[in-house]
């Protein structure tokens, strides 16, 4: 009983390690955010569990959103990155390590020089920045990805981030794959069709 026990226990210590470090992580994750001048929730003055607009002020602003998937989709590949350089590491090391790209991200977006290429690149044009609720969201949606990735056959991971990828793409005209694209070197073909033209 006790050899069972000892495996458990180390198991339950990993999982309690991971989650300190991504709390941690996340806590220095908002306070950056804050020293840059993020707002903690919408303007509006209420929180939605989702926001359905795209081109409206509430978009990146409340728990979750059409970029959710994006998120989530995030949490696949650190999963696997994280899995190609820490294989032998703990879980708390990979977490961790996933859980400091996505909120190293969340702050550099939220900072004037990525806000900025976003309203003259792509078609965010009154794109101002997450608040600060939806930004900490965004990287607790990266972490459920993560989670998921960890827990499911690959094959259901790939399946799951290439339908998520189609239907943002069908349903908004924006993915994550066409957000990468826009952001880094941006197609006027593609300006105008997720325009509407």
């Amino acid at each position: 009983m006790t050899a069972t026990a000892v495996p458990s226990q180390q198991g339950n210590r990993g999982l309690i390690a991971a989650l300190v470090a991504f709390l941690i992580i996340l806590a220095i994750q908002i306070a950056l955010e804050r020293l840059l001048g993020r707002i903690w929730i919408c303007e509006c003055g209420y929180v939605k569990l989702w926001e359905g607009g795209v081109n409206t002020p509430g978009n990146s602003q409340h728990l979750s959103d059409w970029y959710t998937p994006s998120h989530i989709i995030h949490g696949f590949l650190f999963y696997g990155l994280a899995w190609l350089l820490f294989r032998n590491r703990p879980m708390a090391v990979r977490l961790g390590f996933a859980t400091l790209i996505e909120a190293a991200w969340e702050v550099l977006e939220n900072s004037p020089i990525i806000i900025d290429r976003y309203r003259t690149a792509t078609i965010a044009l009154d794109y101002y920045g997450d608040s600060i609720l939806n930004s900490a969201m965004d990287t607790v949606w990266m972490a459920v990805g993560f989670l998921l990735a960890w827990r499911l056959p690959v094959w259901v991971t790939v399946a799951l981030a290439i339908a998520a990828e189609l239907f943002t793409g069908y349903v908004i005209r924006d993915n994550l794959t066409l957000n990468v694209i826009m952001l880094v070197w941006p197609v006027d073909a593609i300006k105008a069709w997720q325009g509407g033209v």
